[in-house]
């Protein structure tokens, strides 16, 4: 089946400059993927008429789909429906129907109906009008040579409502899509490198109409299988089974699928090993008991957790000893595998985890430079220290160190 590709052009200066943040284009990819449309391109221009000119064209070029949003006010500088009416070669006329809408609503509102509000229903002549119950700048829907360019208002409401009950219907009825399947697999603990190595041979060994994508983000990296076909069901088949010859290549660094989130795949192995947790944190000041405790039900498996900053709590609340801080230092194997055990006993929890280290971007030392964290695991039988050396960034390795200590938990739970 022939693939469908669309892009979508988002007209206005405020968008350039800064001013707004474009989420239009991110939903509307997400409705269009789950369609089996693909886009293949994003572009924002201003209110300047020969850029919105020499956008339309570079887009019909390159797609079956222009999915087009803004510009659509009263005023001078909204360019979009005279920009249509000039590339269709289309006269701009008033349409009675919308001059009837665009009245109602303002009346209706108590507001009074103006002569520049009237400019809301000239629309370009070969256009078919898509109704928008939301506000006052019509869609229009325009089809020349097997190619279909839809304008709709930039208001998020407004085209949300207009894509669901007028253009994504409308869409699926003239294109014959494809199904576009997607599966992600999570995994934490090895770079993007590192994985592709081990999985080469597997990828290259891919089916034509699945595809691997890396999408590697600070301390993971996801997979991301897409399939193409026109049975979902079928599709679904040969994705798992893919997954299933994937995990004894790198199965242990995979914590969980698609939406599911590491502190979530936490709480699901304690919840099913009916194990509870605590946490000290110092280096990471609490940020990884913040990201547990975002989980709804948390308080299941989630005992509670100290923040020891300074030396003084670590040895009055968990017990470390102060020889230890002497000989060894707070950012030491010794000290941290005390943590540990420390907050485990404190809250009568069974597994207890701590992070101490040198954030940053000071407090470095020769022997112990920023970004040098130790993190620990115990849980009664055994005390596990891992020492990590990140960054010289203060924020990054904050979050660097929630990964990793979160990530040393599921490894220890499911070992």
């Amino acid at each position: 089946m022939k693939s469908v590709f669309a892009e979508i052009l988002t007209i206005g200066d405020e968008i350039l400059y800064g001013q707004i943040v474009d989420t239009n284009s991110q939903w509307m990819s997400s409705e269009l993927d789950q369609l089996g449309i693909k886009v293949v391109r994003k572009t924002t221009v201003g209110d300047t008429e020969e850029d919105i000119l020499h956008a339309f064209a570079e887009a019909e070029k390159t797609a079956d789909i222009v999915l087009i949003t803004g510009g659509l006010g009263p005023t001078n500088d909204d360019l979009t429906m005279p920009m249509l009416a000039r590339y269709f070669d289309s006269e701009v006329v008033m349409n009675d129907g919308v001059l009837q809408h665009v009245k109602s609503f303002f009346e209706a509102r108590g507001k009074v109906f103006t002569e520049i509000n009237k400019r809301q229903a000239l629309v370009p002549e070969i256009a078919d009008v898509l109704h928008n119950e939301l506000g006052t700048a019509p869609a229009t829907w325009y089809e020349r040579n097997g190619k279909v360019f839809v304008s709709m208002p930039g208001v998020p409401h407004e085209m949300k409502n207009l894509m669901k009950t007028a253009v994504l219907p409308r869409l699926r009825s003239f294109f014959h899509t494809p199904v576009i399947y997607h599966k992600l697999i999570k995994t934490v603990g090895i770079g993007e490198s590192f994985l592709a190595d081990k999985i080469k041979d597997w990828e290259n060994a891919l089916p034509e109409n699945i595809s691997l994508a890396y999408l590697p983000s600070i301390g993971h990296v996801k997979l991301r299988l897409t399939a193409v076909g026109n049975d979902k069901k079928q599709l679904e088949k040969e994705v798992q089974e893919l997954i299933d010859s994937f995990l004894p290549l790198a199965g242990k660094y995979v914590y969980g699928y698609d939406n599911t989130s590491l502190e979530e795949a936490i709480g699901e192995l304690l919840l099913s090993q009916k194990k509870t947790l605590s946490l000290a944190e110092s280096c990471s000041g609490g940020f990884v008991q913040h990201k547990i405790t975002t989980i709804a039900g948390s308080s299941e498996y989630f005992q509670g957790g100290v923040v020891p900053y300074h030396n003084q709590h670590k040895v009055n609340v968990l017990g470390v000893k102060p020889e230890t801080l002497e000989a060894h230092g707070a950012v030491s194997e010794a000290c941290v595998k005390e943590m540990a055990e420390g907050v485990r006993k404190l809250f009568k929890s069974d597994v207890g985890a701590a992070s101490s280290g040198i954030a940053g971007p000071g407090g470095g030392t020769p022997d112990k430079p920023v970004g040098t964290v130790w993190i620990a695991y115990a849980d009664g039988e055994q005390t596990i220290a891992k020492k990590l050396l990140l960054s010289k960034n203060r924020i990054l390795n904050i979050e660097l160190t929630e990964i990793a200590l979160l990530n040393l938990v599921r490894k220890s739970l499911k070992d």
